[in-house]
């Protein structure tokens, strides 16, 4: 089930400058979640980003990974950050977290502030949607899931 939780500019095909610019992660365990997390920040950093907005880049990141570690089969996925320029213009980040997991089979429950399928607190896509101005769900139970999230520079 694809769920669109964004804000104004989600669903807008958001363009890169260059795709060649695109990083790809591997998430495979603990220390890939720092590496994505560090890598995020600096190109946040890199794009103008604030020093507010890097880190909340960072933390919705490093949530989102270490879901991939916690859920997603043998603990794998992928993360691709991605620089974009809005149809206005303006410069964002995109970071596409990717999985072959078991999926979420209610992506709306999955999204209520509390709600946890494992030990969690039941923060993480409900405070990762907050972190971010566009956060999209694309996952069914069985064929894993994709989060893909952006942040626009103000």
């Amino acid at each position: 089930m694809a769920a669109d939780t964004g804000g104004a500019v989600a669903g807008v095909a958001a363009g890169a400058a260059n795709d060649s610019d695109a990083e790809h992660i591997p998430i495979r365990g603990e220390d890939d979640i720092v590496l994505a997390r560090q890598r995020a920040r600096e190109t946040a950093r890199r794009l103008g980003f604030g020093m507010v907005d890097q880190s909340r880049i960072a933390t919705a990141v490093s949530e989102l990974t270490r879901n991939v570690v916690r859920y997603a089969t043998a603990g794998r996925g992928e993360v691709t950050i991605t620089p974009r320029t809005a149809p206005s213009g303006g410069t964002g980040i995109e970071i596409v977290v990717a999985d072959d997991g078991p999926g979420i089979s209610d992506v709306q429950q999955a999204m209520r502030e509390g709600y946890t399928s494992g030990s969690g607190l039941g923060m993480g896509l409900p405070g990762t949607k907050r972190l971010m101005d566009d956060m999209e769900i694309d996952s069914a139970q069985g064929r894993g899931t994709t989060i893909t999230i952006r942040k626009w520079r103000r």
